[in-house]
């Protein structure tokens, strides 16, 4: 399989090298520790799926090991958020801790409310700070864990799956691995952006009515 080289790293290879355990806590942290934004999460999904696809994993436990770790690293990202979180969102810029990235997810937060937690998986970055924030506003526990393991099945089994199918259908697609990372994180963005443009037309056919 042809090098994939994200922050510099081989994703083929590092999938290789931590397997079914390093993948479960990559995507836990990149869920929800402040400091896991920077890990790779799209990416590494469809890479282990394609990396099924071809024999180097089994899709069943891979799929299970990534909803139970990105909803895992939620609830930890909640409870975390709900004790800590003030007095980490007042610290200091650091390489593990940017404060722009908190202000993006206040935004993201406000503006789309509880079902933040479910749309902010499909955002790189914003997931990660979004279950801290959710922790710090107590939003109430029963409605974060609802979507919190909606989230959780929809974009671990979602995007593993296909790059699983995709690897299965298309012969040589690694080959074209980095251009289709790429679209892969667009779509990935889409159920966010459409979201966006719903609640701007139903802004603006309110205020007309």
């Amino acid at each position: 399989m042809d090098a994939i080289s994200i922050f510099n790293q081989d994703l083929s290879a590092l999938v290789m090298a931590v397997g079914y355990l390093g993948i479960f806590l990559i995507i836990f942290a990149e869920s929800g520790l402040f400091f896991g934004f920077f890990l790779p999460g799209d990416t590494l999904l469809f890479t282990a799926g394609l990396m099924a696809s071809q024999g180097y994993l089994s899709i069943v436990p891979l799929v299970l090991v990534i909803m139970l770790g990105a909803i895992l690293g939620d609830q930890v990202g909640y409870l975390f958020g709900k004790k800590f979180g003030p007095k980490i969102f007042n610290r200091d810029d650091s390489f593990y801790f940017k404060k722009k990235h908190v202000e993006n997810a206040e935004k993201f937060y406000a503006k789309h409310g509880r079902k933040t937690v479910l749309l902010a998986r499909f955002m790189p970055v914003i997931r990660t700070f979004i279950p801290i924030l959710a922790g710090v506003g107590n939003m109430k526990y029963s409605i974060f864990l609802t979507y919190n393991i909606a989230g959780g099945i929809i974009w671990g089994a979602g995007i593993t799956l296909l790059g699983y199918f995709m690897g299965e259908k298309i012969p040589n697609l690694d080959m074209f691995l980095i251009p289709i990372l790429i679209f892969v994180v667009f779509v990935s963005m889409l159920p966010s952006l459409f979201s966006y443009i719903y609640s701007k037309i139903k802004n603006k056919s309110e205020n007309n009515g």
